[in-house]
């Protein structure tokens, strides 16, 4: 567990960062007036509140959910810690070299007393190069391919999220459900990532990663099961008793082709990471993923919205060029998709060392970023250094609607050993329920999920991102 008054200076720390990160904002010569513009467009597009038709309060709660600069936050946190809501502030500054920086602050709460309040800061160059004037009755100049087409996108970050109620049955595949404890978890991430596109039509980047892990255990004796430290110690709960910073860098490669047409859309992660315990090395381990999603249109038109490296997690734009958010609307179009995902995770500790279990993958519910995997059992419900999940997903819109279908398998494991990542005694789940892609609002989840050994598993959870946000740091 940690000291208290280590953990206020910690979250501190942090919100140094977050206000550091909207300084530069303000200060810019000329760029408060056109914050103060963005907020008068904002302000004018919400009057249609005043007047009482449904589509006036359709765009007055669109505006309000998904605006710039300022709009409401919504989405869930962790599972079991319920829906937050709060603010968000996103804002721009476009430079004469083409740069252009995003900021994205926002802080949320729920009502059990969980929060996250985070900055986000990306730094990219804007498509295109040095426009040349060419006069009549002169020489054009010589023909080049463009300057650039994709340039490199740094972000740097500071966030903080504290959730009071986190299930621990112990580590492995084969734990009992009696064997739930509580726990809460604080942590504070500092850090920063860079995507270096390379050339081809491949999509192929080089990714980076340096950050600054600070994590805070403590007990929760208000449930329905005894806290953690009652029940187990720092050998059956690597990291019970001490948390120390970590030092956390990580490299890799991601693969985004489109082939055959664009009816086959692949996205594959390569990626090594190393946790660096700075106090106390026993605490230290390395960690590899592969990540292979494979994605079928069903139709030529389809949009399938993925998340946009550019924006922030609380940011919808459309492009570089144009800041509006999607409308809700009529999709004109069928939608659909077919998706088929290997996911493979391992850590590897040297002799002496050990993984901290708060930073072991779980499979059941959903895990500490919102994943959903096994969905038919308990949240958290089984947890180790290593992971495996096969997964094929069909998700088709129902009718016009902007809503959907969906249907997924799942069969996954976790392992304590590195050679228990194999194909063989899988467990699985089947999911069914509605999803709600409106706009740039968070997409929405209504789901049901069976097949497990131990019942079924219903869900209702809302994105912790704008549809098109880029996603937010992991908390493991």
């Amino acid at each position: 567990m940690r000291d208290p008054a280590r953990s206020l200076l910690i979250t501190r720390l942090a919100l140094v960062v977050i206000a550091l990160g909207v300084v530069p904002s303000l200060a810019q010569s000329g760029n408060e007036s056109r914050v103060h513009s963005d907020f008068r467009r904002e302000g004018e597009a919400l009057q249609s509140c005043k007047t009482f038709t449904f589509g006036n309060l359709a765009n007055c709660a669109e505006t309000a959910a998904t605006g710039q600069p300022m709009h409401v936050a919504v989405g869930s946190l962790a599972p079991q810690n319920g829906v937050a809501a709060g603010l968000a502030f996103v804002e721009h500054k476009d430079f004469i070299s083409d740069w252009r920086l995003n900021w994205d602050l926002d802080a949320v709460a729920s009502g059990n007393g969980s929060w996250r309040a985070g900055s986000y800061m990306k730094a990219y160059r804007q498509p295109g190069g040095k426009i040349i004037v060419v006069y009549p009755g002169t020489t054009s100049p010589p023909k080049h391919n463009p300057l650039y087409r994709t340039a490199p996108l740094f972000n740097l970050y500071a966030e903080t999220t504290s959730l009071n109620l986190i299930y621990y049955y112990g580590l492995g595949p084969h734990t009992l459900p009696a064997a739930r404890s509580f726990f809460g978890l604080t942590q504070t991430i500092l850090g920063t990532n860079a995507i270096v596109p390379l050339a081809g039509k491949a999509g192929l980047s080089i990714i980076g990663e340096l950050n600054g892990r600070f994590p805070q255990l403590r007990g929760n004796r208000n449930g329905g099961s005894p806290s953690i430290e009652q029940v187990y110690n720092e050998s059956t709960a690597p990291g019970l008793t001490n948390q120390p910073g970590y030092f956390q860098a990580g490299e890799g490669l991601r693969l985004r082709p489109s082939l055959f047409r664009d009816t086959l859309r692949l996205n594959y992660l390569l990626q090594f990471q190393q946790f660096v315990a700075a106090s106390n090395s026993h605490y230290s381990f390395r960690r590899w993923t592969t990540d292979l999603n494979h994605t079928i249109p069903l139709y030529r038109n389809v949009r399938l919205t993925q998340a946009n490296d550019q924006n922030g997690p609380d940011s919808c734009s459309i492009s570089s060029s144009n800041t509006n958010c999607p409308r809700v609307s009529l999709t004109q179009n069928l939608e659909g998709s077919i998706n088929v995902r290997l996911l493979m995770t391992g850590s590897i500790a040297s002799a002496g060392s050990v993984v901290p279990f708060y930073f072991d993958p779980t499979i059941g519910g959903s895990d500490l970023n919102g994943q959903p995997i096994l969905a038919s059992y308990p949240d958290y419900r089984f947890r180790a250094p290593n992971l495996l999940l096969l997964r094929g997903t069909f998700e088709h819109s129902l009718g016009k609607l902007p809503a959907g279908f969906l249907f997924s398998v799942d069969e996954a494991k976790v392992g304590l050993n590195r050679s228990d990542i194999s194909f063989d005694h899988l467990q699985h789940t089947y999911t069914a329920g509605l999803t709600l892609h409106a706009g740039g609002l968070p997409v929405v989840y209504l789901l049901f999920a069976w097949g497990g050994n131990e019942g079924h598993h219903t869900t209702a959870s809302i994105s912790n991102v704008l549809l098109g946000g880029s996603s937010r740091p992991s908390l493991f």
